[in-house]
């Protein structure tokens, strides 16, 4: 679990809670911030209009289901990436490029398997980079669209608060006779101006860029797999090969990545003398 985004979450609960007990009311004025037909106004209209700008269904449902990414950890960083493309670069330089064909099934990164298959099928480079590239522009569109889906419904959600004060405040203006009543009708009225904004800047426009971010880091570290399989197909030094792949890093994350590797492979060749 990605515990910014729980402490995020958590934490935009606790301060709105916190905002309305510390008013005139206290804990009485909890009620006061609660009204069914705002939420149905500004959940239910902005949902449908995102409903209506899904290619199908099961999209829209599919986009829906990925709030849950935001919750992950991401699992690789560009470091252990590095590490690992350097271990198999000591290895095809020791043992040929057919000796990565084992160790693919070893890893379980789906992307890595692919570029390294294709590269102990012997690929022409320029194809190995074409399809890798291909697969990271349609991963990165695959992305995009969730990231788009979320941005759009934070956007909604405001737009839709919106309409729902209009709505009221017509209400009230037709009941104008009763002056008691127009401060309550005004408060509820305006709820749903605070419902759409808590969807957009509390949910919605911190889970698009959440996953942004995690977009950015994941093709970040596919590129990196890119130029290091291209760089062990070339039969570049691996030392070489580390060196170009920490250029992706920034100066201050680079100390110690791809001395594990080449530790292990020293290892590995003292102990065979």
């Amino acid at each position: 679990m990605d515990i910014a985004t729980i402490i995020g979450l958590v934490g935009g609960a606790l301060i709105v809670f916190f905002g309305i007990i510390t008013g005139v009311d206290g804990m009485a004025g909890l009620p006061h911030f609660a009204d069914i037909p705002s939420v149905i106004i500004t959940m239910g209209g902005s949902t449908i209009c995102m409903f209506m700008q899904a290619k199908s269904i099961p999209g829209f449902l599919a986009s829906v289901k990925s709030f849950k990414l935001a919750l992950k950890q991401p699992t690789e960083d560009e470091a252990e990436v590095i590490n690992n493309i350097v271990r198999l670069s000591n290895v095809a330089r020791k043992e040929g490029l057919l000796a990565l064909e084992e160790m693919a099934n070893n890893i379980e990164d789906e992307f890595l398997k692919k570029g390294i298959m294709l590269i102990v099928d012997g690929t022409d480079p320029e194809l190995v980079r074409n399809i890798m590239e291909t697969e990271l522009l349609s991963l990165d569109r695959r992305h995009n669209e969730k990231i788009s889906f979320w941005a759009k419904w934070g956007g909604m959600g405001p737009a839709w608060g919106m309409i729902g004060t209009l709505i009221g405040l017509v209400n009230m203006l037709y009941n104008m006779e009763d002056m008691s009543s127009i401060g309550p009708n005004m408060a509820v009225a305006l709820l749903t101006t605070l419902y759409g904004s808590l969807l957009s800047n509390w949910i919605c426009i911190p889970i698009s860029f959440k996953l942004k971010s995690n977009n950015e880091l994941e093709i970040s570290i596919k590129e990196v797999m890119v130029e290091g399989l291209l760089s062990i197909q070339a039969g570049e030094n691996p030392r070489v090969i580390e060196e170009k792949l920490k250029s992706f890093l920034a100066p201050n994350t680079r100390e110690g990545i791809g001395a594990e590797a080449n530790n292990a492979n020293a290892a590995t060749e003292g102990g065979e003398s």
